[in-house]
C-alpha cells in the first residue's frame, strides 16, 4: 500500500499540476482586454503628444508673428511721422515762396532788395519741388508699410484661427465619454 499512496499521490500532484498551468476563458479575455486598452491609452498618448507638439510650433510661429506684426506696425508709423514732416515742412516752403513772391512783385522794393528776394525765390522753389518729390515717395512708402502690416496681420489671424481649431479639436477630445480623440 506504500506503494500505491506513492502513485496515487505522485499521480494526483501531476494532474493538479496540469490543471494550475491551464488558464480558464475568462482569464484569456480579461488579458485581451487588458491588451486592448494598453493599445488603445499608447495611441492617445502618442495622439495628445502630436498634439502638444503642434500646439507648441503654432504658439512660437505666433509669437513670430506678433513680432512681425509689431515691426510692420512700427515702420508704419515712422513712414506716416515722415511723410507728416515732409508735409509740413513742404506747407512751411510754400508759404515761404508766397511771400517772397509778393515781395518781388512788390514795386516799392528796391532793386537790390529785389534781386535778394528772386534769388531767394530760387531756392524757396527748389527746396519746394524737391519736398514735393520726397512727399510722393514718403506717400508710397506708407502704402508699402499699410499693405506689408495688412499682410503680416493676416497671417496672424490665420495662425490665431489655427490655434484656435487646435483647441477646439482637444476640447472636444476630452469630453468625450470614452477619451478617445
Amino acid at each position: 500500500m506504500n506503494r500505491r499512496s506513492l502513485l496515487l499521490a505522485l499521480g494526483y500532484l501531476l494532474f493538479s499540476t496540469a490543471c494550475l498551468g491551464q488558464s480558464e476563458p475568462g482569464d484569456s479575455q480579461t488579458l485581451q482586454a487588458l491588451l486592448s486598452e494598453v493599445r488603445q491609452l499608447r495611441a492617445e498618448l502618442r495622439t495628445t503628444t502630436t498634439a502638444a507638439q503642434r500646439s507648441q510650433i503654432l504658439i512660437y510661429r505666433l509669437q513670430g508673428q506678433e513680432a512681425s506684426v509689431g515691426r510692420a506696425s512700427q515702420r508704419l508709423d515712422e513712414a506716416r511721422e515722415k511723410l507728416a514732416r515732409t508735409q509740413d515742412e513742404r506747407k512751411h516752403v510754400a508759404a515761404d515762396v508766397k511771400q517772397n513772391e509778393d515781395f518781388v512783385d512788390d514795386s516799392q522794393n528796391p532793386a537790390n532788395q529785389r534781386k535778394m528776394f528772386e534769388n531767394r525765390l530760387s531756392e524757396l522753389k527748389t527746396r519746394l519741388e524737391s519736398l514735393e518729390s520726397d512727399e510722393q515717395q514718403n506717400q508710397s512708402r506708407e502704402i508699402e508699410a499699410e499693405q506689408q502690416l495688412r499682410a503680416e496681420e493676416v497671417k496672424l489671424s490665420d495662425l490665431r484661427d489655427q490655434l484656435d481649431r487646435l483647441d477646439k479639436t482637444l476640447e472636444n477630445a476630452s469630453r468625450r465619454p470614452d477619451g478617445s480623440a
